[in-house]
């Protein structure tokens, strides 16, 4: 009874962790590892670097950072993320079926298999030591160690700390990339990545020449260097046996992942291959378990991926022409899904880096540069572009075709560009930029060197502008027309695909994705709505501005409901912002 008067809000409340576990995916669990890990390296070297004030400024960092990652949660907190890093690290080498990747993809590769075995000999000497013999060592007795007992220790504790630190950055950069500020904050997010490890070097340095000195008083070589702290010779044999097993551990684990794959390859070349068809009439094959996009890669077929087959973005996506109502083909995973549901997919639009085809298939890549490309240069242009907040405005002129049919052709002509011309002197005064024009109408853009919050504002004034601009085009024609121009807008703000498309004799910026094409229906339900423009609830969010009376409006092509804005002819507002019908 108790459980059936529960209130539904408080088990939605309760079971929101559970969904929001359920919807974890192995890239994300990645990427939440990563950042644990790449923080504790992070208090790693600031600690090192105080090493360029003092000794006791070392010890006293290393107190603080001892309390943060030695506690209980700390420990627990980042024995899990190694662990679960270092397994799915081992799961990505397996599930990588073609080597063939861009550079800095290899660097994070190599870097990241490397880590580990380096990082045993520190691990062995410091927490282990402290945990089965009971042994204290501080930056003290770590410096003498590395600086003056073996300074070839010294060394390779360097390089562990540069490549732990290359890993990391290298893996922020394909993380962060997409990032709608991203391209403001790169300057400074390079400067700290090089300032960094300089730093911590240099102070790792100045604290072992303090040791140095320090090393030749005899009290404090007695004192520092006593057992407890450097441990008797049997303890020193125990810990070098333990560090031996971690090494063949790993190494082991290495040999399983390259086993299985090797067994999968045998099992793979066994069930047969599949072909995969495109549209130029090439037909590749690959084995069965081969994504999409490492065909096209295998067989040097260009392909655009923005996100590098990470399953981040949408511009790998290709519509399956022929196979896609066979049984067979595998489900989308939840990371695919995610995508999918995003931008609106159709059933038969799957993502070329996770569709992974047991059959036949025909796709057709839908943001691939066309097949007579052949200078890299050229190809690199077509496919560049960047995911990035924009907001897109569709601007349309209603009634064209009818006012094609009762004028003379140069007479429309004049017509359209002087309509073209008031909207975009309206967009432009408004801080707007005129991407395309589409026949009789336009497709403007906000926020593409500015922040959202900017651009939104630029957009919603631009709607107001637009409305003058038309006004006074109205009352210029109106002798010879003898009829009033109208027009509709549609207003949408999100993530976009923005960058030059095309081929190599015409390539042009323009941006692509859901955001542009929510714009351009709303563009078009304008007209049975009997409004002059339609703008989304997501645009005065980004814009940090109320939006009254919203209405929810359904798409074409789209199952949920979107809550837009109906703006009126001429209206307005207090605050100078269109008002509603």
């Amino acid at each position: 009874m108790r459980r059936s008067l529960a209130h539904p809000d408080t088990r939605a409340r309760a079971s929101a962790p559970l969904a929001a576990l359920r919807r974890l995916t192995l890239r994300q669990v990645r990427l939440g590892t990563g950042l644990v890990l790449f923080a504790y390296v992070l208090t790693h070297l600031v600690n090192h670097a105080l090493g360029n004030a003092s000794l006791d400024a070392m010890e006293s960092g290393l107190t603080v950072a001892a309390a943060i990652w030695l506690g209980p949660p700390g420990l627990l907190v980042l024995y899990a993320a190694l662990v679960g890093h270092l397994l799915l690290g081992l799961y990505a080498l397996y599930e990588r079926r073609f080597f063939r990747v861009r550079l800095w993809e290899a660097v994070q590769l190599l870097l990241g298999l490397a880590i580990p075995p380096l990082l045993v000999s520190h691990v062995v000497a410091t927490r282990i030591a402290f945990t089965t013999e009971g042994l204290e060592r501080g930056y003290a007795q770590e410096l003498y160690a590395f600086w003056v007992a073996a300074p070839g220790n010294g060394v390779m504790q360097a390089v562990v700390l540069v490549v732990a630190w290359l890993h990391g950055c290298v893996g922020l950069y394909f993380w962060l990339r997409l990032k709608p500020g991203f391209p403001a904050a790169s300057p400074w997010l390079l400067a700290g990545a090089v300032l960094v490890p300089v730093l911590a070097l240099l102070g790792f340095v100045q604290g072992g020449r303090s040791v140095a000195v320090l090393a030749q008083d005899p009290a404090w070589r007695a004192q520092a260097l006593s057992p407890v702290h450097l441990g008797l010779p049997e303890q020193g044999a125990r810990l070098q046996a333990i560090r031996g097993s971690l090494l063949a551990a790993y190494a082991a684990a290495l040999a399983l992942v390259l086993a299985a794959r090797g067994l999968r390859t045998v099992t793979e070349v066994r069930q047969g291959t599949v072909r995969i068809r495109y549209p130029d009439g090439r037909i590749v094959r690959v084995p069965r378990g081969t994504s999409v996009l490492e065909a096209s890669r295998r067989h040097n077929i260009p392909h655009a991926s923005v996100c590098g087959g990470r399953g981040r973005c949408s511009t790998c996506r290709v519509r399956i022409s022929e196979g896609a109502e066979a049984p067979g083909l595998p489900v989308p995973s939840k990371a695919e899904r995610a995508v999918l549901e995003r931008i609106g997919a159709a059933p038969n639009i799957r993502l070329a880096c996770q569709l992974l085809p047991s059959r036949d298939l025909a796709v057709t890549p839908l943001f691939q540069p066309r097949p007579q490309l052949r200078q890299a240069p050229e190809r690199e242009r077509a496919q560049s572009g960047e995911e990035r907040f924009i907001v897109a405005m569709f601007i349309d002129l209603r009634g064209s075709t009818r006012l094609a049919e009762e004028r003379l052709p140069y007479d429309t002509v004049f017509i359209i560009n002087r309509f073209l011309g008031a909207v975009g002197d309206a967009v432009r005064e408004a801080g707007g930029s005129v991407n395309q024009l589409l026949g009789d109408g336009m497709l403007a853009l906000f926020g593409l060197q500015s922040d959202p919050a900017t651009g939104a504002r630029a957009a919603l004034r631009a709607v107001d502008a637009i409305a003058g601009q038309m006004a006074g085009l109205n009352r210029l024609l109106a002798a010879d027309l003898g009829q009033t121009l109208r027009y509709g807008v549609g207003v949408h703000a999100g993530m976009a695909i923005v960058g030059e498309m095309g081929d190599h004799t015409d390539a042009r910026f323009t941006a692509l994705g859901d955001t542009v094409n929510v714009a351009s229906r709303l563009q078009s339900l304008t007209k049975s709505l009997g409004c002059i423009a339609l703008v989304s609830e997501a645009v005065y969010a980004a814009a940090g501005m109320p939006a009254q009376s919203l209405q929810e409006v359904i798409l074409d092509g789209r199952s949920e409901t979107l809550r837009v804005h109906r703006v009126g002819r001429g209206r307005r507002d207090p605050a100078g912002m269109p008002a509603v019908v």
